[in-house]
């Protein structure tokens, strides 16, 4: 992904550069004028453009103009002076937001936005408003920053849209609408999503709304009329703090080395499992050998080994099942609706595939084999379902290693 900087200050254009790389890792383009922008513009495709309202050779915001029109690219702009009038004819011009040359915190608000706009290419908005004009409108300005954009105009087709589409991470309702209002629609969604799973911004003319809306779960309220600038800020907030809640999760349930899920998450997600519930086995897994690995090539050695044995348990189970890491060298694979034949299966083709393929390291390339041991829930807790897998483990490593038993 690449980013176009036009700006004629070179102190300026280097450090929105540096902190737009920091920021995303894009590649960065700088051009001080509008004509070397436009043989930028010519050579590559950029999904954003930050432009400094006057240039050199263009002193009336035709970089803008030109940007929005001929190349319909979005475009943050940077000014140095401001006023209603030259407000109102930027927003006309539909571009994605305008900040004033202050002081360094405008130059990191840039590289944030920047770095917003190109998560959001991968973010579906769900709008629920029964007036078009207003759905269309909400609709622009979300596509605007390159939204994922999807309209329903009552609180029922949300529904089910919501329950089609898991991937949509932000609902924005209006109160008013047929068959079930905004404030009730968050109701029945507070039942099935967590604030951190989908965010929901209620819009109502009412501002008396805003205290049902909130406490019924939802993450924010606008009062319509709205200006441009606050409608991109709370979105933009909103989705800051959805960001922020999933990388807490990540870090208190992946393992920080590997990426694969943790003990903790393990046993939060599966100690009330039972047999009734369906087949379920447990595959306990350890890297055999691997003290030798650490004590012959070190620790950084061995770290590598673990993150490509990881990679593999997770390209080969990870979507259909459970990959977490128990610590050390053992890992363990929950292989939910699976017997033990079948999961025998499974691992036995994972461990041939395994034991033929080196890893690749910093010390050359080593074959790492695992050993293995399969249990099957019966009529007991998960911490004794792994003990039978552990039991079987050990048996495995006793009858020589690199071997799976089922217990």
């Amino acid at each position: 992904m690449r980013v176009l900087i036009v700006e004629d200050s070179n102190t300026v254009s280097k450090i929105l550069k540096h902190l737009i790389v920091q920021e995303t890792g894009c590649e960065v383009d700088i051009a001080e004028d509008l004509t070397s922008a436009i043989a930028l513009l010519e050579q590559y495709k950029y999904f954003v453009v930050v432009a400094d309202l006057i240039l050199p050779d263009a002193p009336n915001g035709e970089i803008v103009k030109l940007v929005r029109s001929a190349y319909t690219t979005p475009c943050i702009v940077m000014t140095g002076s401001f006023n209603e009038e030259l407000r109102d004819e930027l927003l006309t011009m539909g571009i994605v937001d305008y900040i004033l040359k202050e002081n360094r915190y405008s130059y990191q608000y840039v590289a944030k936005l920047v770095a917003r706009i190109n998560s959001n290419k991968d973010v579906k908005v769900l709008i629920a408003q029964h007036s078009v004009i207003s759905r269309k409108f909400v609709k622009l300005l979300l596509e605007q920053h390159l939204f994922q954009v999807i309209e329903v105009e009552d609180g029922e087709q949300a529904l089910t849209v919501l329950a089609e589409q898991e991937d949509i991470r932000l609902l924005i309702t209006d109160y008013e609408m047929p068959n079930l209002n905004g404030a009730d629609l968050v109701i029945k969604l507070r039942e099935e999503f967590e604030r951190e799973d989908l965010a929901i911004i209620g819009l109502a003319d009412d501002a008396s709304l805003s205290a049902r809306f909130i406490k019924n779960g939802a993450n924010d309220f606008l009062q319509m009329p709205f200006v441009h600038e606050e409608f991109h800020c709370r979105i933009n907030n909103t989705l800051d703090a959805l960001d922020m809640m999933q990388s807490l999760w990540e870090k208190a349930n992946r393992d920080y080395l590997t990426q694969v899920f943790t003990r903790r998450y393990f046993f939060s997600e599966y100690e009330n499992e039972h047999e009734e519930e369906g087949c379920f086995s447990l595959a306990l897994l350890d890297i055999d050998f691997f003290k030798k690995v650490n004590d012959t090539h070190g620790h950084d050695v061995g770290d590598e080994v673990l993150v490509t044995f990881a990679n593999r348990l997770v390209e080969a189970f990870g979507q259909r099942f459970t990959v977490a890491r128990f610590g050390g060298e053992e890992f363990v694979v929950a292989f939910k609706g699976l017997d033990a034949d079948k999961t025998l299966t499974l691992m036995e083709a994972f461990r041939v595939k395994n034991e033929h393929k080196s890893i690749s390291t910093s010390a050359g390339d080593l074959l790492v084999t695992f050993s293995c041991g399969i249990a099957t829930f019966g009529d007991e807790q998960i911490d004794q379902v792994l003990n039978r897998a552990d039991e079987a483990l050990y048996a495995a490593k006793e009858q020589g290693r690199n071997l799976i038993l089922v217990h």
